[in-house]
């Protein structure tokens, strides 16, 4: 920030409002660092006994999360009918083991999506057993209908929420250092903006902000509303949707950091190309990747002397790129260059197809560092 300041000489007291996208909270779940241990609570005893909460996660992460599980008794059908009376007994006893111990709460309800009344009501008995401060997560504000999915959803939220907190202090104090007084919002997974309140209740939505960045990046430079969208890095390349101006939204299930979950995320293809992808000669031609340099591009590629033979070099020597480089890869054939591009662009082409809803042309909008390639 101090960088774009003093080179853009913009006038500090003009700027009203500041945005930022992280990735805080996904490198923490990957990296399995840093993160809240959680209590969490099932409301949907005896319907969902068979199934104990953590199912199928990777045991690191659980390790690094679990404090407590437990199951109580309620939760609802899909028609709202009531499956079970809560009993404050038994959340009690939850909360009995917990008062000294510095947890985050969450809490997920079988149907709590249809009718949130009885998560409503346990997390208040929470709060009169722990007190007011307590961090609690509602499943039904976090995910879908799918149980398991949501559980999963609620629990990772949980165990961000010093994350979140760290995400908007750590924002707002550097605003502050450098004498910005703006209001400030974060970057979430349906192309919107967050307050950092809500940042700080809801972590978990920041975790496909790249990829819808892009997207609404690639509506806001072209003004095209509805197109498909490849933002090409330097490993892979991703393709979303454009829907009136916003990302496409998934229906289905995605893994974070290995587990299952059903909150709002970005509807994206990754395919294994890039600008760093590796270019491996052999005895019948070529074939493209999947490995790359990636961010060594520039340390090892051709077309910045080296010897790796990557998928920039080719776009470079066909005069795409690095225009003032192209002595570095003289050695490569324009043929040769021509039929490794379309080699790629016939991959791209076919994953583009996949993410067409309908038949026909949809305009297409090109991003990223290696979007030279189209």
């Amino acid at each position: 920030m101090s960088k774009v300041l003093a080179e853009s000489h913009v006038d500090k007291s003009k700027i009203g409002f500041a945005m930022l996208g992280t990735t805080k909270s996904t490198n923490a779940i990957v990296e399995r660092m840093d993160l809240d241990k959680v209590a969490y609570l099932r409301i949907g005893k005896p319907a969902s006994v068979g199934i104990p909460p953590y199912m199928e996660w990777p045991a690191d992460l659980k390790a690094a999360i679990d404090e407590k599980a437990a199951i109580i008794s309620g939760g609802y059908e899909y028609d709202g009918r009531k499956i079970a009376e809560l009993n404050r007994d038994e959340v009690d006893a939850f909360c009995a083991n917990l008062k000294d111990k510095k947890t985050s709460i969450a809490i997920a309800g079988t149907f709590s999506p249809v009718n949130p009344a009885q998560e409503l009501q346990v997390a208040q008995w929470i709060k009169e057993d722990l007190g007011n401060d307590v961090k609690i997560t509602l499943s039904h504000q976090i995910g879908g209908i799918g149980m398991l999915e949501r559980e999963n959803a609620s629990i990772l939220n949980a165990a961000l929420m010093t994350i979140g907190e760290q995400i908007v202090n750590g924002f707002e104090s550097a605003l502050a250092e450098l004498g910005i007084k703006a209001q400030t919002f974060f970057s979430q997974n349906d192309g919107t903006l967050m307050t950092g309140e809500f940042t700080q209740r809801y972590p978990i939505f920041t975790i496909g902000y790249g990829p819808t960045n892009s997207i609404r990046g690639a509506y806001h430079l072209s003004g095209v509303k509805n197109a498909l969208v490849l933002d090409v890095g330097g490993t892979t390349s991703d393709i979303g949707v454009l829907v009136n101006s916003f990302p496409r939204q998934s229906s289905l299930s995605s893994q974070v950091g290995g587990v299952e979950t059903n909150f709002r995320m970005p509807d994206i293809l990754s395919i294994g190309i890039g600008g760093g992808t590796v270019i491996h000669r052999n005895d019948d031609g070529f074939t493209v990747g999947p490995d790359s340099v990636g961010y060594e591009i520039v340390t090892k590629s051709k077309v910045f002397g080296r010897d790796v033979e990557t998928a920039s070099d080719n776009a470079a020597r066909l005069n795409r790129a690095f225009h003032d480089q192209l002595e570095q890869v003289a050695d490569i054939s324009e043929k040769w260059a021509d039929s490794v591009l379309v080699a790629i662009n016939q991959t791209v082409a076919d994953s583009l197809d996949q993410m067409k809803l309908k038949s026909g042309d949809i305009p297409l909008i090109l991003t990223g560092g290696g979007s030279f390639f189209g």
